[in-house]
């Protein structure tokens, strides 16, 4: 493979970063790889702490991506050695340990749903068990003497934790150490990483001086607001567009998006060239482009990425049946009740809407019905008190995508 020049390469790897730590460090790596014909060797590492991914995760991975179409080497770092202690960036309290069962369970997912993003045959995927396990205790300690506890407290979470006197264990010095020493294990070039991130990806840099390496490149890149186009994107706020979600939800969360969230998303999660992404912002600024049709776009890129292209048209053209006709989509889930779901002949609709699985609680569900997103049989209901009376074929819809038809059986 032929490489790119330099400065394609750098308006490439510029792409949507933050910050990179420093910067003529990379410019003068990207030289040496490109005379020598030696890739650069380019490091991420995620703790599978939690099963599944969203785009907010993908940010960092797309830029993975493109360091690997430029032909350099990356090395994806599943931490199942480090996500027993949980990384400890912005948390007001310790972290709860997850199993070695655990991590291993979300690590398998963390995969595959990584494959739709990366090329697997390029990838190197490591689990860093593989050097931070076999370490003795004396290894340990040397590493430990490499940094200062003054330093340590630096980080804005230990600081703020130590001034207000809540407990930092001891355990959560050794993640950004642990981080670190996978830095020295890989001797990487450079590290990538979310904005949150700074603190443990500058370690590697001290670490890989304390031993004798050429210190890494740090990378940093955004965190990605949610739908909500205010907060971090997060399964808890609700504000996600998860990567195993099924094209029409995918499709229709991107619909929600405000217009001033489009170029963000084209720059962060999509693999739309800059070129493109120059014309559409011009687009959008001179009005010769329709900001619905930009998101229409935006909406296929999405879903053509994690289910294909067809998926991605027949996703948009239940869409525009559903919300520019006025349709109801060709397939609507049936919710099976019995007759001890609701003892008494009614049952209270935010309880409905869980057992249908349009919400993970009934708190979820009473803030959903206070908030007018919740019809039945086409009528809006806002109080979270409802009871109703269910019958077959009563339409119960939650939001502008989810839909389930009543069917009551004996039981």
């Amino acid at each position: 493979m032929v490489m790119l020049s330099l400065n394609e390469q750098w308006e490439i790897i510029k792409r949507g970063a933050v910050e990179i730590i420093p910067e003529q460090e990379l410019r003068d790596k990207l030289k040496r790889s490109i005379d020598s014909g030696r890739p650069l060797s380019i490091k991420l590492g995620l703790d599978p702490t939690a099963p599944d991914i969203h785009l907010g995760h993908t940010v960092v991975l797309q830029k993975l991506k493109q360091f690997q179409d430029l032909g350099h080497q990356v090395n994806l770092i599943l931490g199942d050695f480090t996500a027993r202690i949980g990384d400890p960036s912005g948390k007001s309290e310790t972290r709860r340990q997850l199993t070695e069962e655990q991590v291993l369970a979300n690590a398998a997912t963390y995969e595959k749903q990584i494959f739709k993003i990366l090329d697997r045959a390029k990838t190197r995927v490591v689990f860093n068990s593989r050097w931070l396990a076999p370490l003795k205790f004396a290894e340990v300690i040397e590493l430990s003497a490499k940094y200062t506890v003054a330093r340590m407290l630096e980080r804005d979470d230990f600081d703020r934790r130590f001034k207000e006197n809540l407990p930092i264990s001891i355990h959560e010095f050794f993640y950004p150490l642990m981080q670190g020493y996978d830095s020295i294990a890989l001797e990487a070039d450079v590290e990538l990483g979310g904005t949150d991130q700074k603190f443990n990806l500058l370690m590697g840099r001290t670490l890989q001086k304390e031993y004798g390496q050429e210190p890494q490149v740090v990378l940093m890149m955004p965190i990605l607001e949610g739908l909500d186009g205010v907060n971090k994107m997060s399964k808890s706020l609700g504000n996600y567009i998860g990567i195993y979600e099924s094209p029409r939800e995918m499709y229709g969360k991107t619909m929600s998006l405000s217009d001033e969230m489009l170029l963000r998303y084209f720059e962060l999660v999509t693999a739309v060239p800059l070129e493109e992404l120059r014309a559409i912002e011009a687009g959008l600024k001179n009005e010769t482009m329709h900001p619905r049709d930009v998101k229409m776009r935006l909406a296929r890129e999405i879903v053509g990425q994690y289910h294909g292209s067809g998926a991605a048209l027949a996703a948009e053209a239940e869409f525009k049946r559903i919300f520019q006709k006025r349709d109801l989509p060709d397939e609507i889930p049936v919710l099976q009740l019995e007759n001890n779901d609701y003892p008494g002949g009614t049952i209270w609709l935010p309880k409905l809407i869980v057992l249908a699985g349009m919400a993970g609680s009934t708190s979820e569900a009473r803030r959903l019905v206070q908030q007018g997103g919740v019809k039945v049989d086409g009528e809006r209901i806002k109080d979270p008190n409802h009871t109703l009376q269910p019958a077959a074929g009563m339409l119960l819809q939650v939001g502008k995508r989810k839909f389930a038809r009543l069917e009551t059986v004996d039981g």
